[in-house]
């Protein structure tokens, strides 16, 4: 997998970046990044299944809200999501020449995860991805869990969903502990499972604790039983 991305991805950057950095359109570049993050996942042998995709409505805008467990977990789910999302990137990565440039026309978020402060300030940029029409995806542990077990939720990404009233999705996703834990680097064959949970309106979220909870049940009640609380 790791041979497959290595090799596709500075060919997409050749031919996306030129495209991008013109025309400041991202779309080509984002499809070609997504096909080739599914396509090395589907040459080790990961096999996904998606449970409650059909909930899903492609014309709508969504904050899809995730466990994690794994760094499979961004190249399996981000595929799936209809339309393009934004995401929440380190913002070290914004200072590389060019490809700053390209993430900031992708509307990518830079988050600085030790400064309060700037969490804010991720939350605003992140308002202005979701009001182009871009969904955003997030995963809303704040870090990979070591055990598959949930952690505690950050609270910006609830901030965010009250802020700009669209639906938010919970995302289980199941498998991906075992195909590739946290601290390993090897990948082994396996089934993962990215189970899209009824969308939670507006009008459903309650106050901000309320929501939590709605989005920590959903998430708990797609893991397998030995991992739900």
């Amino acid at each position: 997998m790791l041979l497959f991305w290595a090799g596709a991805m500075p060919i997409a950057a050749l031919l996306g970046f030129p495209w991008t950095y013109l025309t400041k359109d991202i779309s080509f570049l984002y499809n070609t990044c997504m096909w080739v993050a599914w396509t090395g996942v589907q040459i080790v042998g990961v096999k996904v299944q998606t449970v409650g995709l059909e909930k899903i409505d492609p014309a709508r805008t969504y904050i899809f809200m995730s466990n994690h467990i794994s760094n499979l977990d961004p190249p399996i789910t981000l595929p799936l999501i209809p339309r393009r999302t934004s995401v929440m990137v380190k913002k070290e990565l914004f200072k590389v020449p060019i490809l700053g440039r390209i993430m900031n026309i992708g509307s990518l978020v830079p988050v600085d995860r030790g400064n309060r402060d700037a969490g804010l300030a991720a939350v605003r940029d992140a308002v202005k991805a979701i009001e182009q029409g871009l969904n955003m995806t997030i995963y809303v542990e704040g870090k990979r869990s070591f055990d598959g077990k949930l952690l505690h939720f950050k609270k910006g990404p609830f901030y965010l969903a009250q802020e700009c009233n669209v639906p938010v999705v919970p995302i289980t996703i199941s498998g991906t502990e075992a195909v590739m834990p946290k601290a390993r680097f090897a990948i082994r064959p396996g089934m993962v499972t990215v189970q899209f949970h009824d969308p939670i309106e507006p009008a459903d979220f309650g106050d901000r604790d309320c929501l939590i909870a709605k989005v920590r049940a959903a998430i708990n009640s797609g893991l397998p039983a030995d991992l739900r609380e």
